[in-house]
C-alpha cells in the first residue's frame, strides 16, 4: 500500500511554525470576540483575516478552532468525562483525524478541547496505510476504556466507506468489544439525536445530548510524536 501523509500541506511549517504564532493567537483571541458578540464566523473570519494578512487555510484553521463562549459552556455540560458502556462514533472524523496525528500533519486543539485536522474530506476518501494503524489504536482504547458496544456510522455517500467498514468490523472480530458499523446518508443528523457522541464536529458537539473526547487521549498517550497546535494554551 503508498504511503500517504494525511493532511500533509509543504506550506503548514511556515503558516504554523513558531514565527507565525503570535499572529495566530491574536487572530484567534479577535475572533472568538466577534463570536461572543454575535458575528457570523465566515464574516467574522474574513474579518480577522484580511487584518492579520492570513492565508485562506490559516483562516480555515482559525474557524475550526475557535467557537464562542455560549457553545463552549454548553459542550462543557455535555462533555462526559468517561466513557459510557456505549458510544457511537462519527466514523470518519475520528478515523481521519488519528490518521493525520500518524502522518505528523497538522492538528488544531480547539477551544473546547477537541482535536481537529484541516485534511477535508470533500466526498472522497480511501484507505491508506495509516488506516490499518488509526483502527488499531482505536480499538485498543475502547477496550482499555471498557467500552462494551462501539457504533462507527459511515456517510454512505462517501467513496470507499463500504471498505473501511469491511476494515473495522474484521479487526474488531473476536475482539472485547462489540463493533457495529453502519452505513447511512445522514450521519450528522443521527449523530445530532445521540448521547455518548464521538467527534470533533462543532455542530454535532452542540446539538448531541453527549459526548466524549475519545481522540485527544489516543492521540496524547500512543501517538507521542503528533503535531497539536493549541492557540489558547
Amino acid at each position: 500500500m503508498q504511503t500517504v501523509t494525511r493532511g500533509f500541506d509543504p506550506k503548514d511549517r511556515v503558516q504554523f511554525g513558531p514565527k507565525a504564532i503570535p499572529a495566530l493567537a491574536a487572530a484567534a483571541r479577535e475572533l472568538a470576540f466577534l463570536l461572543d458578540r454575535g458575528y457570523d464566523v465566515k464574516h467574522a473570519s474574513t474579518f480577522v483575516g484580511d487584518h492579520h494578512l492570513l492565508s485562506q487555510r490559516q483562516r480555515m484553521a482559525l474557524a475550526r478552532a475557535v467557537s464562542p463562549a455560549a457553545s463552549l459552556e454548553e459542550r462543557r455540560r455535555k462533555r462526559l468525562e468517561r466513557p459510557p458502556a456505549a458510544l457511537a462514533l462519527d466514523g470518519f472524523n475520528t478515523i481521519i483525524t488519528l490518521e493525520v496525528a500518524l502522518s505528523g500533519s497538522l492538528l488544531l486543539r480547539g477551544m473546547d478541547g477537541t482535536l481537529r485536522d484541516l485534511a477535508g474530506l470533500r466526498g472522497s476518501y480511501r484507505v491508506v496505510d495509516k488506516t490499518h494503524r488509526a483502527a488499531e489504536l482505536l480499538l485498543a482504547r475502547l477496550a482499555a476504556l471498557g467500552v462494551e458496544r462501539a457504533v462507527f456510522y459511515l456517510d454512505q455517500q462517501v467513496s470507499n466507506s463500504g471498505r473501511l467498514r469491511e476494515l473495522l468490523l474484521q479487526m474488531a472480530a473476536g475482539g472485547p468489544v462489540r463493533v457495529e458499523v453502519t452505513l447511512d446518508p445522514g450521519v450528522d443528523g443521527l449523530l445530532s439525536r445521540m448521547e455518548g457522541v464521538v467527534t470533533a464536529d462543532a455542530i454535532i458537539l452542540d446539538r448531541c445530548s453527549s459526548w466524549y473526547d475519545l481522540n485527544s487521549g489516543i492521540v496524547r498517550d500512543m501517538i507521542p510524536g503528533a503535531w497539536v497546535l493549541d492557540l489558547f494554551g
